[in-house]
């Protein structure tokens, strides 16, 4: 497990992630003040985002404006975000995996109570301890 690849790649996902929400954002201030931008803007960027600095590249040869104005904002977000978010990330990981393992228990559970084992079964039937505790 090679962990600094990993962080490399966790952190290039996330960076097209803002560039993504800072479209977002861009895109909604766009269409209360200038809606045909907004619209251009919006079909520039249909199945173009995937690789927010791909994107920003063939935005600079479109419109560079608005790459400058989406990069700014991704880099507003940026730092407002990244100073809580390994901790957020850590705890929603841990949390989700307790849930992930706490359905799993209980989908066992239930399983087992409704399939018991035909040993179990002979074994309730003819258990002499429970037949002396009845008499």
């Amino acid at each position: 497990m090679d962990l600094k690849q990993i962080a490399k790649d966790t952190a290039k996902t996330l960076q097209s992630y803002l560039t993504y929400q800072a479209l977002r954002t861009v895109l909604a201030q766009l269409s209360e003040t200038n809606p045909p931008l907004a619209h251009w803007l919006q079909n520039f960027s249909a199945g173009k985002i995937q690789d927010g600095e791909a994107y920003l590249d063939q935005l600079f040869r479109e419109k560079p404006d608005l790459a400058l104005r989406i990069m700014t904002v991704r880099e507003h977000i940026a730092e407002e975000v990244t100073e809580f978010l390994p901790e957020m990330v850590l705890s929603g990981i841990q949390k989700a995996n307790m849930e992930q393992r706490r359905q799993h228990l209980e989908r066992m559970t239930q399983l087992s109570l409704s399939h018991p084992s035909p040993e179990s079964e002979q074994q309730k039937i003819s258990d002499p301890d429970w037949d002396n505790l009845s008499s």
